[in-house]
């Protein structure tokens, strides 16, 4: 640093910094796409020793932070003035609509925005008729000033005003009080001596071409006003436009205000209704098929949810083999096979028009008969299992290639039960709780890979159906006698295979 004030004697910087004792100076520019913004400067007193490459590279990591700083802080000030400039917009709207028919409230709040949010010292808005101008509303204007604009203003062509009157959307004048052919204008001299205005910037008010009226705003010292703060005086003139168009038009809306009102409050009824069913509904759809759900909500009862007690089939199923799969697979192997498991069993449900009780891992429990009746469960029950066999027999048959052994299995019984729902106003679900739950489980966990066991009450209501294998009677866990069972084999023709979605019953009476 000695030796660069010695280089240059003019600069006061080096001068102060070698009487300081510096001596070794780093400075690393702060720069945002090329534009300089400023430097860091970090210096070692007393001693000659240049700083380490290490320690530049972190001096410009500080510098690219103290960038982002800088910029956040930009972005920040402009979000701030961007939404004091909505907050403002909004209000003004709000005073329109709120007094449609009287002006001056929405006047004195359009000019005391404006005022605040452009930096002005204060404001006047004019309308014009002719050839002249009148002031209609003023906002901290000077009280000896608001005298003297009571009279009409005729400007002459160089006043702001007058450019307006021209032809021009806007006009600014950087110093009025520099301007002696300004000054020559009584407005203008007025302005100077009375209010001490020194910069002003006017936007006309216009509807269709034709010149309504023009709002101005005044500093009290030469500073011109900005592109931003200019554009956003031309907003609240466009806002003094509309609300002067609906002072005029005021007559013709309030003869349809009660019409539209009486409109819009049916309309509001009849969207509540919707969106109540839609929600109605859509707590349905977690455990009923979608077309139950809608009709059960259609109908408007729902009391067939409430706790009662009735015969049902049930269907548990899960996959042989998944345990061990899960102790050797990797998280995110299991979860994709349950996403394909899921959704390849999932919309069977929908299909055959079961309920759906749990969806837990592999294990999924399915029962008929409710809330819907419905005249044929048991052949609805097997129909899905079978479909669920062979959706994820293919799945499996996929993952077996990968090394993964799975099997599929599901068991049906038949039984009365007591059913209802359960769970909390933010999330509940629909249930069964009683021995045929418990029969369908143990069925299930005794079935091997690919069997589908079902209850002797099944077997019977199916026989015509489906091919079934007597495997005699099973002693099942949980269970204190022996239960006959019996394997699905396979449908008896593919047509037996698909639903029949007509038969469920279309009402509480079924």
């Amino acid at each position: 640093m000695a030796e660069l004030a010695k280089q240059h004697p003019d600069d006061l910087r080096a001068q102060a910094g070698a009487e300081y004792g510096l001596r070794t100076v780093l400075f690393v520019p702060l720069r945002k796409d090329g534009a300089l913004l400023g430097h860091i400067t970090a210096g070692r007193l007393d001693e000659v020793r240049p700083f380490s490459d290490k320690q530049i590279a972190l001096l410009q990591n500080f510098a690219a932070q103290a960038v982002i700083a800088m910029e956040n802080a930009r972005l920040l000030t402009e979000t701030r003035e961007a939404l004091d400039q909505q907050t403002a917009t909004a209000e003004v709207l709000g005073v329109i609509n709120s007094s449609p028919s009287d002006l001056a409230p929405v006047f004195d709040a359009m000019l005391d925005k404006a005022t605040r949010l452009c930096e002005a010292d204060f404001g006047v808005l004019l309308t014009y008729a002719e050839d002249h101008y009148r002031a209609a509303a003023f906002h901290n204007v000077p009280s000896a000033y608001v005298s003297a604009l009571q009279e009409p203003i005729r400007p002459s062509a160089k006043m702001a005003l007058g450019r307006i009157a021209r032809g021009d959307l806007v006009a600014q004048i950087e110093d009025a009080a520099a301007d002696e052919e300004l000054l020559s204008h009584p407005t203008v001299r007025g302005g100077v001596e009375l209010a001490g205005f020194r910069t002003v910037l006017a936007v006309a008010l216009r509807k269709d071409g034709a010149l309504l009226g023009a709002i101005t705003i005044h500093r009290q010292e030469a500073r011109l006003f900005s592109d931003k703060q200019s554009a956003l005086l031309q907003n609240f003139a466009a806002q003094a436009v509309i609300a002067m168009e609906n002072a005029r038009l005021l007559g013709e809306l309030r003869q349809r205000t009660d019409e539209v009102a009486e409109l819009n409050r049916g309309l509001e009824a009849r969207v509540a209704e919707q969106v109540d069913e839609l929600g109605r509904v859509g707590r349905l759809k977690r455990f009923l098929a979608p077309q139950l759900a809608e009709l059960i909500v259609s109908q408007g009862d729902e009391k067939i949810l409430e706790s009662h007690r009735r015969d049902i089939v049930v269907v548990f199923c899960d996959l042989r083999g998944y345990t061990a799969f899960t102790e050797t697979a990797e998280p995110e192997e299991v979860l994709n096979f349950l996403r394909e498991y899921h959704g390849a069993l999932g919309p069977l449900v929908s299909q055959f028009e079961g309920t759906l009780d749990q969806f837990s891992g592999d294990g999924i429990m399915v029962f008929f008969n409710d809330p819907v009746p419905c005249p044929d469960p048991a052949e609805r029950a097997v129909k899905m299992a079978m479909a669920m066999r062979e959706g994820a027999g293919k799945l499996i048959a996929a993952w077996r290639r990968h090394g993964s052994e799975l099997g599929f299995g599901a068991g049906i019984a038949q039984g009365y039960a007591t059913l209802g729902q359960i769970g909390f106003s933010e999330r509940s679900g629909y249930t069964a709780i009683g021995t045929v739950c418990n029969l369908a489980a143990r069925l299930c966990a005794e079935a091997k890979d690919g069997q589908i066991l079902v209850s002797s009450r099944i077997a019977e209501a199916v026989e015509a159906v489906a091919t079934l294998e007597d495997l005699g009677n099973l002693e099942l866990k949980g269970l204190r006698r022996p239960v006959a069972a019996f394997n699905v084999v396979q449908s008896t023709s593919p047509a037996e295979a698909r639903p029949n979605l007509t038969v469920v019953a279309r009402g509480p009476e079924a």
